[in-house]
């Protein structure tokens, strides 16, 4: 089924954008000393490089797919540069799309993939595998000596079916190219969901959701997409893995968990076997407010650990609660304390008592509703944010409870040292009985360059203080060094080790996820 694109210079539709209101305007300019910035670049006028595929590679390449589906036109190339992180929309908004793809190779089966990755391997042409284009770690971007002959950007739009379900189960085979709307719509003729609700949710597809390891807002209840996976099919440039075959095995190590969040450095997952449930009735959110974050974070691990998980849970900061980012579509009105939103299906009394035990004020509906009316408006809002010349980027990470105090402090206090006085929000929205993520949102008057330094600080303090890199967004270019920090020298070889074996020419998104030497010329 054939979707609207994306804004190539933003996120989403554009008709949803929204101009900021007058409050935040005068923030950014009289407290941040933040200036509107030029006129961003119109999509003829960003600044591609010549293809450098040879004749003989795109006749190749039509012969696998069809000429209709192996598109080097302007508009094509231009969609498919990078992703949507505010370094990537950065450049895209000066005309900068110079690490462009040569090509847009749309395949519609799992041999047209499979025969797609002989000729770009035989060639040593890069292959980056594009789903809904919302990376915002840099995973979408090839450059340098990999990409020597070429790139081609490998999109799975038209793997979009949902090919059988299993109501026995409860288990349904879907493509990797359907967008999340599409597939719960797939999904819910016959009375079941994923319950996978990211904020990239209108956008991303499940190919994305599997191989970046995506958390959804309703994970609490529902878990993490990796927990939804029990089989995967991938096509790599040495073959075909065929993955799952029960919910769980005790024959040797799971090869399930080498793919998922692999980034498509080993592979292109062709489809996927995916947990399925029940539709819902309703879903009850509801506002608490806590007097400050270590209050409201308490009460979370309580429910976690006591078994009582509402299907929604996440927690704002006082800086967050105070600006109200919370309730993108009515910003600036935020209160003092922390805001805690909470989305039941079922069992609500036993977790209400729980926050109010550990010193919730109930709120009442309100605050819940606004939320959920604006779960995925935030990306609006940081193109806004950019337009009007402020730098607005995200980060993430997570770690146990007993630690989760030190990891919010180094983050912050990092950011601060590195950007002066940046406007830093965090909340906790994916929670599990041993520890909790951090979610970021920074606001600065910086540019690019001193962005780019203060993140390298951030990923660092975030190693040091004994987080992970990455919660849910993935490891892409931008967490490279510091992925490789946190699995250490033997875990990066063995990751080259299995590279080696699956792309031995190293042509599947190279750069991504570990450093790997450019193969040899011949």
């Amino acid at each position: 089924m054939e979707n609207e694109p994306m804004l190539w210079s933003g996120w989403g539709d554009p008709a949803k954008a929204r101009d900021l209101p007058d409050q935040i305007r005068t923030l950014l300019r009289d407290l941040m000393g933040v200036r509107e910035p030029a006129e961003a670049a119109a999509l003829d006028e960003v600044r591609l490089p010549r293809v450098t595929l040879s004749p003989a590679v795109l006749a190749e390449l039509t012969e696998a797919v069809g000429a209709a589906q192996v598109r080097t036109d302007h508009e094509a190339r231009v969609r498919h540069t990078r992703g949507k992180s505010t370094p990537d929309l950065m450049r895209m908004r000066e005309g900068d799309a110079s690490d462009a793809p040569d090509a847009v190779v749309l395949p519609a089966a799992h041999d047209e993939v499979l025969r797609v990755l002989e000729v770009c391997a035989r060639h040593r042409v890069a292959v980056v595998p594009f789903g809904g284009g919302t990376s915002v770690v840099g995973g979408l971007a090839v450059g340098g000596p990999a990409a020597r002959q070429g790139v081609v950007s490998l999109d799975l739009r038209r793997l979009d079916r949902l090919v059988s379900v299993d109501t026995e189960s409860m288990v349904a085979e879907l493509e990797p190219g359907l967008r999340a709307p599409d597939a719960e719509r797939l999904l819910a003729e016959h009375g079941l969901t994923l319950g996978h609700f990211p904020q990239s949710y209108e956008y991303a597809t499940l190919g994305g959701f599997a191989a970046a390891r995506s958390s959804g807002q309703a994970s609490a209840g529902y878990g993490r997409f990796d927990d939804m996976v029990v089989g995967l099919t991938v096509a790599t440039p040495s073959g075909t893995l065929e993955l799952g075959r029960a919910p769980k095995s005790a024959a040797g190590p799971d090869l399930r968990q080498l793919i998922l969040g692999s980034e498509g450095a080993f592979g292109v997952i062709t489809s996927l076997r995916l947990r399925v449930r029940r539709r819902p009735g309703a879903t009850v959110y509801e506002g608490w407010r806590f007097e400050s974050f270590q209050a409201g974070s308490a009460a979370m691990r309580r429910l976690a650990q006591e078994g009582l998980l509402p299907v929604v849970l996440r927690l704002s900061d006082e800086t967050e609660t105070m600006i109200g980012l919370a309730k993108p579509e009515a910003i600036g009105s935020g209160d003092s304390g922390c805001l805690l939103i909470a989305g039941h299906e079922r069992d609500r009394d036993a977790a209400a008592a729980v926050l109010a035990e550990q010193g919730g004020a109930y709120l009442g509906a309100e605050p819940g509703q606004a939320w959920e009316h604006g779960r995925f408006a935030a990306p609006y809002l940081r193109d806004s944010l950019l337009a009007a010349g402020a730098t607005v980027e995200t980060l993430e990470t997570a770690g146990f409870w007993s630690n989760l105090p030190r990891l919010y402090d180094a983050v912050r206090l990092t950011l601060h040292a590195e950007l002066g006085s940046p406007l830093v929000m965090c909340h906790i929205s994916h929670v599990y009985e041993t520890g909790a993520s951090l979610y970021f949102t920074v606001v600065t008057d910086q540019g690019l360059p001193e962005w780019e330094r203060a993140k390298r600080a951030v990923n660092a303090a975030i190693v040091t203080a004994g987080g992970t890199i990455s919660h849910h967004h993935g490891v892409g270019r931008d967490h490279r060094q510091a992925y490789a920090e946190e699995i250490g020298p033997l875990g990066v070889e063995i990751l080259r080790a299995v590279k080696q074996r699956l792309d031995p020419e190293g042509i599947m998104n190279p750069g991504v996820l570990i450093a790997v030497p450019p193969p040899s010329a011949d």
